[in-house]
């Protein structure tokens, strides 16, 4: 094939499928970063969530009925809906208080009839539909353009369903409160994602299917580049200071055990959709400590083995506040006074490793006893 020819094709593929934007561009949700001191506990309890500031919170203001007509009208005295996020650097989780009221609490039923609460998370901002391409709601030519639409009838129905649902981003099912069910139901066939190592869960509540109150539900959810039926060859999304990522929620509302409608579907991508496409999430940013959580400076640092052969290691500064100067002791009698330096060692042990920075609040310096490893 010539350049122009393959130039061509790569034009037609940029024109025929829609490019990729989350909903809602003109609003960044933050969630919120805890110290690792202070990681919440997963037990019910709201008071490890007191140290999030309000600028958090995301309320029923932000919801759309998108489903049963009610848009932005909200009544509090049938359905309130408080709900925060939160993340621990150095961990792929992304923890959840839920608090809600409801005024007819529907859970009494072992189906997917029941009050839910329904999360979607994409990582990578890798977009597009999460669920097979048989759910023709999803598969629309407006939504994935027109080529991409078209079902290749070589490709069943469950080969389709095993193969796609729910691997590049996930749809949880929150049941609110599950009674005798699992506490959700998760898309697809990678069942692993919502039991440990990869979630938790705790609620506390004092009513029963059919009556009013307040519920709160605490959980954490691990977010996935690649969920697919093998757990083995998972790969967890990387969760990194700054990072923004796709990620939206519905509440589901059933007012009557024996109906067969439910009542609203609260959702905060302001589009219907948002269940089974990772296109129509919202933004959300994995913000930074708060300033009160942080030091005015503080030495801190990571490495990576670049090449174990050669015993090259490659250093990053991870300092936090104002840095002017850095000064570097490698553990083996050399020192670099770069920011991000590279050091070959000339003999295999193990290192400790001394950083030391110096800025306008004064100088810190933090050590890795034998922390650095080369063959």
């Amino acid at each position: 094939m010539t350049k122009r020819c393959l130039l061509c094709a790569f034009l037609a593929l940029l024109f025929l499928a829609p490019q990729f934007a989350l909903e809602r561009p003109d609003v960044t949700f933050k969630i919120f970063q805890f110290p690792p001191d202070k990681i919440p506990h997963i037990d019910g309890n709201t008071d490890d969530w007191d140290i999030v500031p309000d600028s958090y919170a995301i309320g029923m203001d932000q919801l759309m009925d998108t489903e049963e007509g009610h848009g932005m009208n909200h009544d509090p005295k049938n359905l309130d809906v408080k709900v925060k996020v939160g993340w621990v650097k150095g961990l792929n989780r992304l923890y959840f208080l839920y608090e809600a009221y409801d005024n007819y609490w529907d859970f009494a039923r072992t189906d997917l009839h029941n009050d839910i609460f329904e999360v979607v998370v994409d990582g990578d901002l890798s977009g597009g539909p999460l669920i097979d391409i048989y759910h023709r709601d999803v598969w629309t030519p407006e939504a994935v353009g027109q080529a991409r639409s078209v079902i290749d009838p070589r490709i069943g129905e469950r080969e389709a369903h095993w193969s796609f649902h729910g691997v590049h981003a996930q749809n949880y099912h929150i049941f609110t409160p599950p009674g005798d069910k699992d506490w959700a139901m998760a898309w697809g066939c990678a069942q692993y994602i919502k039991r440990l190592p990869y979630a938790n869960a705790a609620y506390k509540y004092d009513f029963k299917p059919g009556e009013s109150g307040k519920l709160v539900l605490e959980f954490w959810i691990t977010p996935f580049d690649y969920a697919p039926c093998d757990q083995q060859r998972a790969v967890e999304s990387v969760l990194t200071e700054n990072k923004l990522i796709g990620l939206s929620w519905a509440v589901i509302d059933y007012d009557d055990v024996n109906a067969r409608n439910r009542v609203g579907f609260w959702n905060l991508s302001h589009k219907q959709t948002m269940f089974g496409n990772a296109s129509d999430l919202v933004g959300f940013r994995l913000m930074p400590l708060e300033p009160r959580f942080r030091k005015a400076i503080q030495a801190k640092w990571s490495y990576k083995v670049a090449d174990m052969d050669r015993r090259l290691v490659a250093f990053k500064d991870e300092s936090d506040g104002a840095i002017t100067s850095w000064k570097w002791d490698f553990g083996d009698g050399s020192t670099s006074t770069e920011q991000n330096p590279i050091h070959q060692y000339k003999a295999g042990r193990e290192y400790t490793t001394i950083l030391e920075v110096e800025g306008p609040a004064g100088k810190s310096r933090h050590a890795d006893v034998w922390g650095v490893a080369v063959k």
